[in-house]
């Protein structure tokens, strides 16, 4: 099983969401800003660094939102979603595609991973 994170920042009445690369695994679908854990780091480790490297900003890790276990054909990953606010930086494309700031009634309007389809709900 892999360990994977992922950030729910909120503004206002939005979250954030951003389109994975269309080169990669479930490319072009929605997610949560994150990736996999690295050996020796914990998990709010490494969702500092995730957001750092894919989207230039840094982010204070709060609570845990949600965890999820999914498999997918290729992987089995243990999601767990953190509550997050920016402290520095503009959200950059640095590895994805896009970048959305949506409304929970706009959830629908995009197609997500499947590991985050639970969540939604939860957000709904």
């Amino acid at each position: 099983m892999t360990e994977v994170v992922a950030a729910l920042i909120q503004k206002d009445s939005r979250f954030m969401i951003c389109q994975r690369p269309a080169d990669k695994a479930r490319g072009l679908l929605w997610e949560f800003v994150g990736g996999k854990v690295e050996p020796g780091e914990t998990k709010e480790q490494a969702l500092i660094r995730e957001c750092t490297e894919e989207l230039d900003i840094t982010v204070s890790v709060g609570d845990i939102f949600a965890e999820q276990i999914h498999e997918y054909p290729d992987i089995t990953i243990h999601l767990t979603l953190f509550c997050c606010t920016i402290l520095k930086g503009t959200p950059k494309l640095l590895e994805h595609n896009d970048l959305r700031w949506i409304t929970p009634d706009e959830i629908a309007k995009y197609e997500f991973c499947p590991a985050d389809t639970e969540i939604l709900k939860l957000i709904r």
